[in-house]
């Protein structure tokens, strides 16, 4: 099934590099308050692109400017290789995009919905409706088609803002925060849509997202933004890779922070990231980072508690993932 314009001529592997998202030197301000500050970023084409961050680090400022929504205070990019400043009418012709809150008319039919945003962007009507057949079998809503929006639970809903997404064949498509909120059996179905769209027709997805899990598994590359700056980029696995051996996780009660500047002074130590387990009880979580397999570091690691007056009440081990790498280069969890 065609689902967007084909791809021409060369295998990716062939073709020279190709952008089809430019950043450079992004910023945009609000009065005195830097939203972006300086963003750097190159999508390639084909690619899906993650862009992590907490809340206001500047992510959906960053998508707001790159589909035409915000201008930047300064800086460029480009979009299907068009300015997103100069050229914005074009560029909104290239794109595809689901913002992070629903926007559907909720008294019209799916399919209603689907042919005014296709009559807005001047489809031919054998065109619309060729389009809207398939999308609808891809997001499997043929059996809601044609009810009112508001009778569709979340996912479908979703589901809805993706096909109407893709309607007008675009070169990129942006995801922001594509299954907030949704169950895991929705979700994964998102995911699947997306996945196949980049293996079937070399679309170039940008997508935001708070689950971690997601991004490792889907992205090609994923860069972290955190107070308005990309503060880490990189493959999933090179990411976690240089993360060290292992992550080992102690909760205990007592003098955390003492415990914490001792443990950023031993070099087998890769990073040191706090987090607040229970409000309730005091404990706390102290993330440890190791240049080497946990076995060794256990005892040594209890020692600086104990001399730290850091109670431990449990310590476990894990292989680094891509949600310690977060926490490594901002310091808190996503949903803080």
């Amino acid at each position: 099934m065609n689902l967007t314009q084909p791809i021409s001529g060369v295998s990716h592997a062939q073709r020279p590099r190709e952008y089809s998202i430019e950043v450079n030197n992004l910023v945009k301000t609000y009065d005195t308050v830097r939203a972006v500050e300086g963003v750097n970023l190159r999508v390639e084409k084909g690619q899906i692109y993650a862009l992590l961050g907490p809340n206001g680090a500047g992510k959906t400022t960053t998508i707001n400017i790159l589909t035409t929504l915000v201008l930047p205070t300064s800086g460029n990019a480009r979009v299907a290789g068009l300015d997103v400043v100069k050229q914005a009418a074009e560029v909104r012709r290239r794109i595809g995009v689901t913002f992070q809150e629903t926007v559907l008319d909720k008294s019209l039919s799916g399919r209603v919905l689907l042919d005014v945003h296709g009559r807005l962007y001047q489809l031919p009507k054998a065109e619309i409706k060729t389009r809207t057949e398939e999308l609808v079998k891809m997001v499997e809503l043929e059996e809601a088609i044609d009810r009112p929006v508001k009778t569709y639970s979340g996912g479908m809903k979703r589901r809805l803002e993706l096909a109407r997404g893709l309607m007008t064949h675009p070169e990129v498509l942006f995801l922001d925060e594509p299954t907030l909120g949704l169950d895991p059996q929705n979700r994964d179905r998102i995911w699947v849509y997306i996945e196949r769209l980049k293996i079937e027709t070399g679309l170039t997805i940008l997508v935001t997202t708070h689950y971690m899990d997601e991004a490792e598994k889907l992205a090609d590359r994923v860069g972290i933004i955190d107070g308005g700056k990309i503060v880490a980029e990189g493959t999933p696995t090179e990411l976690i890779g240089a993360m060290g051996a292992d992550v080992v996780k102690v909760s205990g009660t007592g003098g955390r922070e003492r415990f914490v500047e001792a443990l950023q002074r031993q070099e087998w130590v890769s990073f040191v990231g706090t987090l607040q387990l229970d409000a309730t009880t005091l404990v706390q979580d102290v993330q440890i980072g190791l240049k080497t397999q946990a076995g060794r570091s256990l005892k040594p690691i209890i020692d600086l508690a104990e001399k730290c007056e850091f109670s431990v009440v449990d310590i476990s081990i894990k292989r680094p993932s891509l949600n310690d790498v977060f926490l490594k280069h901002t310091g808190r969890r996503l949903r803080d």
